[in-house]
């Protein structure tokens, strides 16, 4: 399953506070800064702010995302790490929280990481930790990482401290006046918070900080979808195995949403706010998800499209899906 969203997203891995160093491994690692693995792309761009009808405005500013990428290069295998796994559909082992998957090299590199999903571990590619992984190993531990609770217990509040800098970051393309400012407020706030040393960032109050991101989304959200009728209010909803095909979802609310296996073939979810969307397994063939609201990665990379499907410019088109 997908790793636990903080808002509107439901999953099974979770990253625990402490457990066991990996058998045989250092105490600590010390990873040396390196060039960012994203860099020199070119599809890591601010878009256009939308406004509720669909137009745009000028264009937007800088699209914060881009830093808050995962660069495995300038981590410490952290991800593989610090979870449990759960023998599923989604993990081919049982592992406990603190111990190193076997698929870890020396090198903190997976060595099955061209062949995740053949190799029975598609909940590896669906994770995605937002850029806390190089966060915690080269702010708030300066490089050298102790492979024990401490890193463990920040890895997991730095995970879900920067998922929601990556949807503020995306907000921030998306309104500005009053607006704009709320935003950039809690973007100052969560990139501060970010900065803390490790006793201090465990004192956060991640719950608190939660439901005010999620409170200022839901305003930035309502702005640019604009009214729209009950038939589209669909936060929340059980639409598993739904078949949807070529539907209009424009501006749609499907927050929350349990999507999973559905048939969104060819359906318009231009607006549509996805935030924590369950998608796994849905089918996005020929879907327009272009201007969708609040979309990551994992929920791409845990369901079905192709090349016909559109998706925004600053996400990636999973490999797996058809050409």
């Amino acid at each position: 399953m997908l790793h636990p969203s903080i808002i509107d997203r439901r999953g099974a891995v979770a990253v625990a506070g402490g457990g066991r160093s990996p058998a045989g491994a250092p105490r600590s690692r010390r990873v040396q800064p390196s060039e960012p693995h994203h860099a020199g792309r070119t599809d890591h761009v601010g878009r256009p702010a939308l406004r509720h009808d669909g137009s745009v405005t000028s264009t937007a500013p800088p699209d914060g995302r881009a830093a808050l990428r995962a660069d495995c290069r300038r981590c410490a295998g952290l991800c593989c790490i610090a979870p449990a796994f759960q023998r599923s559909a989604d993990f081919a082992l049982d592992k406990p929280a603190g111990r190193a998957c076997p698929n870890l090299r020396a090198d903190a590199r997976c060595s099955i990481h061209t062949r995740l999903r053949d190799s029975g571990f598609p909940g590896c590619v669906v994770f995605d930790c937002f850029g806390a992984g190089q966060q915690v190993v080269q702010v708030t531990f300066g490089g050298s990482v102790p492979l024990g609770p401490a890193v463990f217990a920040a890895f997991g509040v730095m995970r879900e401290l920067h998922e929601s800098r990556w949807y503020l970051a995306e907000a921030q393309t998306l309104v500005d006046g009053a607006r704009r400012r709320e935003v950039d407020a809690l973007v100052d706030e969560t990139a501060a918070l970010a900065g803390l040393d490790p006793a201090a960032l465990g004192e956060v109050d991640l719950p608190g900080l939660t439901a005010r991101v999620g409170a200022v989304l839901g305003r930035v959200s309502d702005h640019v979808r604009g009214p729209v009728p009950r038939s589209k209010q669909r936060r929340g909803a059980d639409l598993v195995g739904t078949r949807l095909t070529g539907a209009d979802l424009v501006a749609a609310s499907l927050r929350g949403a349990y999507l999973i296996g559905a048939d969104l073939s060819g359906a318009d979810l231009s607006r549509a706010d996805l935030l924590g969307a369950d998608l796994r397994g849905a089918d996005l063939r020929g879907a327009r998800l272009a201007t969708a609201l609040f979309l990551t990665q994992p929920q791409l990379e845990s369901a079905r499209g192709d090349a016909r499907t559109t998706i925004p410019a600053v996400l990636r088109r999973p490999a797996h899906w058809a050409a």
